[in-house]
This record gives C-alpha cells, structure tokens and sequence, in this order.
C-alpha cells in the first residue's frame, strides 16, 4: 500500500505529457529556430558555393540554387594532393599535441592556485593576470623565439605560444573550487596521499567535463592558427593546413592579377582559374573536419563551463 501511494505521489507531481506549453515557449522557441537559421545559412551557402561552377558565380553571384554545379575549385586545392596531406598531418599533430600539453600545464597550474594551503596560490594568480593586460607585441616575440631559443622553422613554435591561457587556467580553476569538494582531497591525504596522486587519480578524473570544454577550444585555436606558421616555418615538410590554403589563394591571386602568367600555369588550373569557387573550396577544407567532431564535445560546453558558477 505505501509503495502505491509513494508512486501515486510521484504520478501527481511529474508533469503530464498532454501539457500544453505556454505562449512565451512558443515564441522563444520560434526565435531560437529562427537565429539557427540565421546561422547555418551562411555555412550552407559556403558548402554551395564550393560546388558551384565558377562562370555562375560571375555571372548570377553566390546562389543557393546555382544554375550549373562544378569540382573546379576542389580541383585547385586538391591539386596540391601530397603537400595537402602532409599538411593535414602537421596540423593534427601540433592540434593533438598542443592540447593535451596544455590541458596538462593548465590543469596542473589550475589545482595548485585552487589550494588554499599553498603558500605561493596568491603570487600565482596575480602572475596569472599578467599577460592577459601587458604584451611585448609580435616584434619582441619574434626576436626572443628566433634569436635567444633558436626556434626558426620548428613545431615548437606552432605548439608553445597558444599552450598556456589565462581564461582557460582561470575556469579550470573555478570549477575545481566550486565542483570538486575540498573535503575529498582533505581525506585523500589523511589516507596519505600526495600531491601529484590526489591531482592524477581524484582531481584530474573528476575535471573531464570542463577539460573536454577547454580541450575543444584549444584544438579550435591550433587547428585556425597560420600567423605564427607564417612567420616561422620555412620548410615545406612542416607548413600546416592553414598556411598551405593561404599560400594557394595567394598563388590563384597572382594568377589573375598577372597577364604574363605562362599558359603552362594557368592550364594547371583548368584554364580559367576558379577564384571563388577555390575560395569556398579552401574554407571547406578547413571547417569540415572542425563540423565533424563538434556534435562530440557539444553536450559537455553548457557542463563544463557553467556547472562550477554556482555553488552548491
């Protein structure tokens, strides 16, 4: 009888299903489906485009509906098949690479300004906030990276300066104050327990939902960086995507811009060079891969980056 009642109560208290919603869900619900439209139709037209036959888009401009549908541009960035590979590989090497190193440096930086036992958080946190106010500027950068560390034309280059953010550092840390409870690693180390153990086997696990968040805008960051490549890498085995797709619209611009171009090039291209298709082409390039893993780490941005606001 009382396991009756009990689910009784708990029929009566959930919400039926034949509920009506509200005219204010309605309308909200209306305006979100109306600014995700918004939003993927530029993208949409991005894909179309790519597809799109390069006199169509002269003559009619960018269309969703093209009169005729062509490969031309893939074709110009693909002709590029062996460099575009090995570039492919740098970029998901230094992507992959960069962000495991920088969610362990920052984790671990994180934890340690989040204990309030440590004598040295305070000085930390204010060292923290130091370059996200003062900058060198690119010059000095460049001088110290080039001319005292002798890091010309290599990976490193690619990896360390985008390794390390002050907002990253600082919502790893609010979610381990406000998420992680200090009383677990309290007995952690009156089970004797140290540091390093209580960080890699009760912090580290319990901060995934934030550190797929981060993780996810670091892999962003690297996989869209070319200015450092530009201005560091020199050989061809270690230009990434990003640089490799600058290069190719620079070489269609000099193409077009240029009458005493050999016949020999511009039959390479297919005869007539297909400056906006490419364009759309290269930007496809880049994002798909980008579209492709974003649903994976979608579900844990609301989770990570807002479950450690509020206390409780």
């Amino acid at each position: 009888m009382r396991r009756k009642e009990k689910n009784k109560n708990r029929a009566d208290l959930a919400p039926s299903k034949s509920e009506k919603k509200g005219i204010g869900q309605i309308i909200l619900g209306f305006c979100l489906l109306l600014y995700t439209l918004f939003c993927g139709l530029p993208v949409l037209l991005v894909f179309i485009a790519a597809f799109t036959d390069e006199k169509a888009i002269t003559q009619n401009g960018f269309s969703f509906f093209p009169e005729k549908w062509s490969i031309s541009g893939f074709n110009a960035v693909l002709r590029y098949g062996r460099q575009l590979v090995t570039s492919y590989g740098v970029t998901i090497f230094i992507t992959v690479a960069g962000t495991f190193l920088g969610l362990l440096l920052m984790s671990m930086f994180a934890y340690s300004i989040s204990r309030k036992d440590f004598r040295l958080s305070g000085f930390l946190s204010v060292y923290l906030l130091i370059p996200m106010l003062f900058n060198g500027g690119q010059l000095s950068s460049y001088i110290i990276f080039t001319s005292y560390y002798n890091l010309k034309d290599s990976l490193l280059l690619l990896i360390l300066p985008l390794c390390v953010s002050t907002m990253n550092v600082i919502i790893l840390r609010t979610y381990i104050v406000n998420s992680i409870p200090g009383e677990l690693m309290e007995a952690a180390k009156i089970d004797g327990a140290g540091e390093y153990r209580t960080f890699f086997q009760i912090t580290l696990p319990l901060l995934k939902p934030s550190l797929a968040a981060v993780g996810f805008m670091m892999a962003t960051a690297y996989w869209n960086d070319w200015q450092n490549a530009l201005l560091y890498i020199t050989t061809d085995s270690k230009k990434p995507l990003q640089l490799l797709l600058v290069n190719i619209q620079k070489s269609i611009e000099f193409l077009l811009n240029n009458s005493n171009v050999p016949a020999s090039a511009r039959a390479a291209m297919g005869g007539n060079i297909p400056q906006y298709s490419a364009t759309m082409a290269t930007v496809v390039v880049v994002i798909a891969p980008i579209m492709v893993v974003y649903p994976f780490f979608q579900k844990y941005f609301v989770k990570g980056l807002t479950v450690g606001s509020v206390k409780g």
